[in-house]
């Protein structure tokens, strides 16, 4: 887990980022069993998680103390949320993967693993793409292709103009089940808990520059030129991403395979004990042919 110890501010080109690492530890017994294909080894890089919009680093806990142990974790806010300050002007992907890649040689790494959520797997995506000799894998989680993709219902797509759910633990508990899916449905209040108690919400200005930060950007063109092995895992009942994103996503990635569990937008909060042993054997696995 992310201890007080492990959170600090870093300065990548110019801009104040909270970050928090998890570091690798020895595998321990009693713990969860990798697959028979993963190796013993622990993962070389460090995993680095990218968020959803409006989500700072704590939500994501759950998942990280799922995670095999000998996995290395970075997590950073993005610019505007949690605890990193407002950027100076807006900015676009582009410019938040320099700061990312900014960040990661502040930080002492020349490569990493990346892991993006919902908004963030759109920023892994780009990433992956624009600095590819700095992602060894990547792993897209409840995520789409941007601007070309399946949407949302109209309904969907206007309660993730503001980051009310995020403030409002009451409306939370109300839209739940039909924004996020899966557990939402059948236990709302407890997905409304976890949400409200594990976020550090940050300024309205900060979610309107991450909406910003995406408009109109679209991974369709490139998706066909990613090297790197990818994991893409959805959810069967995702009201914000539908399950024909990530197909889509599936057949455009070269190196790609599909994960598909039972659960909606959140699986990676709300099913992390069973979907973070499937991305730890992924991320420990060895390459081909070693």
């Amino acid at each position: 887990m992310f201890t007080t110890d492990s959170l600090r501010t870093v300065a990548a080109r110019g801009q104040l980022i909270r970050i928090a690492v998890r570091s690798r530890q020895p595998f321990r017994t009693g713990t969860r069993r990798l697959r028979r294909t993963a190796d013993s080894s622990p993962s070389p890089v460090p995993l680095l998680l990218i968020n959803g919009i409006g989500a700072s680093l704590e939500l994501l806990t759950p998942f990280v103390d799922a995670l095999d142990s000998r996995i290395e974790v970075v997590s950073f806010d993005a610019p505007g949320v949690g605890g990193s300050p407002m950027p100076a002007r807006p900015y676009r992907f582009t410019g938040l993967c320099r700061l990312i890649a900014s960040m990661l040689t502040t930080l002492g790494h020349e490569q990493a693993d990346v892991l993006g959520i919902s908004w963030g797997g759109g920023v892994a995506q780009h990433f992956a793409h624009a600095h590819r000799d700095r992602c060894r894998r990547l792993v897209l989680v409840s995520t789409g292709t941007g601007a070309l993709m399946v949407p949302a219902r109209p309904a969907v797509l206007a309660r993730m103009v503001t980051p009310r759910r995020y403030l409002d633990r009451g409306y939370l508990q109300r839209v739940a089940g039909e924004l996020y899916g899966g557990s939402a449905r059948a236990d709302p209040a407890a997905v409304a808990a976890v949400m409200n108690a594990h976020n550090r919400v940050g300024s309205q200005r900060g979610y309107m520059y991450q909406l910003a930060a995406g408009a109109g950007w679209t991974s369709v063109p490139f998706l066909p030129k990613l090297r790197q092995p990818t994991l893409i895992v959805s959810g069967d009942d995702d009201p914000i991403i539908p399950l024909a994103n990530a197909r889509l996503m599936h057949r455009l990635i070269p190196r790609s395979r599909l994960h598909v569990f039972h659960g909606g937008h959140l699986g990676l909060v709300t099913e992390a004990a069973k979907l973070a042993p499937v991305i730890s054997d992924f991320l420990i696995a060895p390459e081909p042919g070693q």
